[in-house]
């Protein structure tokens, strides 16, 4: 049996970018559960809240979670230049196209596929 610990997926909204998203393991699930656990009680405070800051810090904290997400799961993309260097997660996220953004993340968090009572653990 030969397994690959990483996914090549094509993107749909740009068919030549490929993203490759880590599988889960063991020790992947956990370290990612430990680094959501530090901030999702924080989130849920704030969206317990009423307050206009309170929604504010809400719409932080779930960016942080998903920047969190797309860090720790997108291992590389292929086929997609930011300021004429090749893409990585980190630039993705600062100043790459927004829906190769979403898409990469929605990937990362389908192969994650941790249910809500994991994150909050």
């Amino acid at each position: 049996m030969t397994y690959e610990s990483d996914e090549r997926i094509r993107s749909s909204i740009q068919p030549d970018v490929f993203y490759l998203v880590r599988r889960m393991s063991f020790a992947r699930r956990l370290d990612l559960m430990r680094r959501v656990r530090a901030i999702a009680p924080k989130l849920e405070f704030f969206q317990a809240g009423t307050s206009e800051q309170d929604k504010i810090d809400a719409g932080v904290l779930s960016a942080e979670i998903d920047d969190l997400y797309l860090e720790w799961g997108l291992q590389g993309i292929e086929g997609l230049e930011i300021d004429g260097v090749a893409a990585t997660s980190r630039t993705l996220a600062e100043r790459g196209p927004e829906e190769l953004f979403r898409e990469a993340l929605l990937l990362v968090k389908a192969v994650c596929r941790l249910s809500e009572a994991e994150i909050k653990n």
